[in-house]
Formats: structure tokens, sequence, C-alpha cells
């Protein structure tokens, strides 16, 4: 584990330089404050802060000289004590330009801005789409002018948005700024166009300078079209926080939160239990009991399915209920009083029936709910398929898939199949979903992939009469096992944005108080309903 964790610094450390040292000087000698450097003058000091696509990005686009932490900086934090959400341009990472992963890691922060109905806050400094990658970031749903549909949507909702201009802001880009409540300028930095100087031009022949075409006097004296203009980048920061500072509240969700306690069990614990062979089996309530408040722990249906962990308990004060994934193997009473060995971290038709309740319950009792994952599937073979597994599975997927509660969700160990969708994957909306740096996330492990393949491409050469030779077949398994691991590494997942983050076990308690907070921002409007349910 420390080893792990080691990595997991070293990597966040490089992350906080950008586009590298020269870069990130370069920038400062313009006069501005680097990415992190404007989130930090921003929130709160001495509070914490959650950050939200660490590592996306990470080691994709080689080929265009990579987009560490995606080109842009997210978080979850205070400003002058209101939690809000704030995004960061990083100017040293090609200049701010959004790759696909970029508008991703955008549109998830407006998401969570809009799913916990707090404010966001947008700290621009971008030279627009990159153009290389145009095709893969402009025309889709899901790409580049989904941003501005969320602008606008967030406006409709009531959501605060404040924007400061702090370097180019350009083409399309020009409107994210301007469709928010509040559009603050930098001088002599901060600039807002819908076509650049060299583009103008070309086009219509006009000779002209950024600046005067779209600087901080042309559009605050002007056109209009930004509200303040400010000399440098510390004194508009502290303007968005006596903006901040002046929002009324909204009602709330009222989940139930007391007195916080400490967990009983010290920090270190995490790191001495957890085993680093992810096949061993470890009691996944002694892991809980270095996360819960003391004494908080209330079991659900103790001795029935006893592959999941259901359980209400309080984390940092908020009333949570957990589905957990049990990685003991257990002895399970059956029919007829026969008692038979349970895999650990395999669900059984018991365990989801189990779970699917213990969701229902929450649900209607309006508790938030907490999944910690360290499953390798649904049990499999004849005697489970004709007890019903598939329809128990569905029950449960669907009881989680319907919640109205808020979900957060947490990849401890193993995620592999449907075990990750019934344990609330990314596919099922989780508030926020974070893997610890022993997670491995696929649709099935390494060596079971491995094992299948190579039956099936036994099959299909057996059908031509031919047979391969157990070195063939050995580097054959060696293949796909190495193509596996690279892509059950949790910075993997980081990367593609599978998951909000790769973090130390120690931050869990303070990412689902924060989410949890977050989520109270904005009531329960619906009442909870689920699809048809075979029994």
């Amino acid at each position: 584990m420390q080893e792990l964790l080691t990595e997991l610094k070293q990597k966040t450390e490089k992350l906080h330089l950008g586009g590298g040292i020269d870069k990130l000087n370069k920038h400062k000698q313009k006069g501005k404050l680097s990415a992190w450097e404007r989130v930090f003058t921003l929130l709160d000091t001495d509070r914490p802060y959650v950050e939200v696509g660490k590592f996306a990005g990470d080691n994709m686009y080689e080929e265009h000289g990579g987009c560490p932490n995606g080109g842009v900086v997210v978080v979850l934090g205070y400003v002058s004590d209101r939690l809000c959400v704030v995004i960061s341009n990083d100017a040293t990472v090609k200049a701010g330009a959004w790759f696909p992963i970029a508008a991703k890691k955008n549109l998830r922060a407006q998401e969570i801005a809009m799913e916990n109905h707090i404010p966001i806050i947008y700290l621009v400094d971008s030279a627009g789409v990159y153009l290389p990658m145009q095709d893969e970031i402009f025309p889709d749903k899901e790409h580049f002018g989904r941003v501005f549909r969320n602008n606008a949507k967030i406006s409709a909702m009531g959501i605060p948005q404040i924007s400061a201009i702090m370097g180019p802001c350009v083409a399309g880009g020009a409107y994210l700024p301007i469709m928010s409540d509040y559009a603050l300028i930098v001088e002599g930095t901060g600039s807002v166009f819908l076509a650049g100087s060299y583009l103008v031009k070309s086009s219509i022949g006009e000779d002209i300078d950024n600046e005067t075409l779209g600087g901080a006097v042309t559009h605050c004296e002007i056109s209009g079209v930004t509200d303040n203009k400010f000399p440098d980048d510390q004194s508009c920061l502290h303007a968005i926080r006596n903006i901040v500072d002046k929002f009324g509240s909204s009602s709330h969700a009222n989940f139930s939160r007391v007195k916080a306690l400490p967990p009983e069990y010290d920090n270190d614990f995490i790191y001495s239990y957890l085993p680093q062979d992810r096949l061993k089996p470890y009691n996944m309530r002694e892991l809980l009991k270095a996360i819960v408040d003391k004494g908080s722990i209330e079991e659900y249906k103790t001795d029935y399915g006893k592959t999941i962990i259901c359980t209400l308990a309080r984390i940092d004060g908020w009333a949570v209920g957990i589905v957990a994934n049990q990685r003991e193997i257990v002895k399970a009473k059956k029919p007829g009083n026969v008692n038979e060995l349970q895999m650990g971290g395999v669900i059984y038709s018991d365990s989801a029936d189990k779970a699917a309740r213990f969701i229902m319950n929450c649900n209607q009792q309006k508790i938030p709910l907490v999944f910690f994952q360290d499953v390798t599937g649904f049990m499999v073979g004849s005697r489970s398929e004709q007890g019903g597994i598939i329809k128990d599975g569905a029950k449960m997927v669907n009881a989680m898939a319907n919640s109205i509660v808020p979900k957060f969700t947490f990849i401890v160990g193993n995620s592999y199949g449907a075990g990750n969708y019934a344990m609330c994957g990314k596919a099922y909306d989780p508030r926020l979903i974070y893997a610890w740096p022993t997670a491995k996330m696929a649709v099935m492990s390494g060596a079971s992939a491995g094992k299948t393949l190579l039956q099936i491409q036994e099959s299909t050469l057996k059908a031509q009469n031919i047979t391969l030779s157990e070195q063939e077949k050995t580097t054959l398994l060696k293949k796909i096992g190495n193509q596996y691991e690279k892509q059950l590494s949790p910075y993997y997942a980081a990367a593609r944005l599978w998951v909000d983050g790769v973090i130390d076990p120690l931050e869990t308690r303070k990412i689902i108080s924060m989410g949890i907070e977050a989520a109270n921002h904005q009531p329960l409007s619906e009442s909870y309903k689920v699809g048809v349910i075979q029994t």
C-alpha cells in the first residue's frame, strides 16, 4: 500500500506542474497565476476541497504531446463559506486548448453543479478547441457545444454562474463567460472575441490587434459584454469571493446529520489491513470501522446474503446506507439446512435480494447511499441459473438505478462485469465515484479473459484442424494478460473519467461528507419508484 500511495503522490505532484516547468515559468512571466494558484487563491483557506477528474488524460494523446489532467483543474470546494464547483483552465497545457477529454471533464463539472444545485465558477484561460482533433470534440451531443447548452440550463435552474476571463477566450468558447451571471475580465491578459485578429484580417481585411478587438477596455467600456475589469488575477479572484459572499441560500434536502465522531480504528488501519493480493479474503466490516463514525453501524439482515454487507451508519455525522461487497469466504444457510461455502466478492441471489430491499428502504427514508466495490461479479453455473440469479440481479439493479437519494461509489478492489453495474458503477450516475490505488476495473479479470479468449481461439483453430502448441498457448495468454493488466489500472480508468480520480483511502470520509453536503443543497422533488421487478 505504501508503494501505491507513493506512486499516487508523485503522479499528483506532477499534475500541479501542468505542461512543465518551462511553460509554467513563461505563464507567470505574463503576470498570471497558475491554474492551481488561482484555485487556491479563490478557495477558503484551511477548508477541505475535493478534486474531480484528477488524472484525466493520463498517458493519452501522446502523439499530440499529451494533455495532463485534461488541461483543466476542477475542484469542489468552499468559496466565502459556500460550497462551489470551480473550473480553472491550465494555459500551460497547449494554451488551455480543449482536447476531447477536456470537454468531458468540463461537462462532468457542470453535471455536478446541476445535480447538487451549487454555484459554478469558471476561471477561463483557453485557446479554444484543439483543432487537430476537432472531429472528436466539435459536433456530437457530448462534445464542446454541450457546455453552452448546459450554461443555459444551469441559468434556467437558478444556479449561479460566475466567469473570470483571465486569458484568451476565443470563438465558440466566448459564449461560456457571457452566458454566466457575472463576467469579469483581467486587464492586459484577458480577451474575448468570436474571431482573433488574424482571422479577422483574413476574413474581412480589417487590421486590428487583439486587445483593441476584445480586451478589457473594449468590453467593459464600449460593448458592455463584461461587467468589470481588474488589474490582475488576485483582485479579480477577490471580487468573485465578494460576489459569492452575497448569495442567499435555498431550501435543503435535510439529510440527517449529527455531531461527527472519529472512526473506531486509526487511519493507518486501512493501509495494513487490506491485503496486497486482490484475491485474498478480508472482512469488509473491519475496513468500514476505519471509515464510519464509531458506534454508528446498524447492520441489516446480518445473517442473510452474506457476500454483501448492508448497513446504516454515519460518516462525519451524516446518515448513510452502505452497500459493500464482503470478501470473506462465508457459510450460507441454504434450504434444507445445508451449509454451503460462498466465495467472497461474488454476488449470490440472496445477497442481491437483500441489497435490493435495503436500497429501497434507504430511498423511502431519504438516506444517501454509499457503495464500496470489491466484486468479481454474479455467481455463475447451473445451480445459480436455476435459482434465478439473473432475476435477483435485475431486482438489485432496478432498485439501485431508480434511486432518488444521492449515491457515492468507491472502488476498493476488484470491479468486474455486471458486479460493477449492480454496485453503482459510473453508468448509474453516482454523484461522485473514486478509486483507491488498489482498484482494478474491467469486464473480467486478466486471468479469466485470457482463458476465455484462449478457448475461443482453440475452438476456431480446431475447426480448421489446427492445434496450438503449449508454447503458443502460453504466449497468447501472456499477450492477453499484459493488455488487461494495463487496462485494469485505476489510472487507466481515471484518465478516461470512468472514475473521478484515484485517492488515498483516507480521503474517503472527506469526499463522502462534502458530497452529501453538496447534495443537501437540492431538495428531493420526486418520489421513489422502481420498474417491474420479478419475484
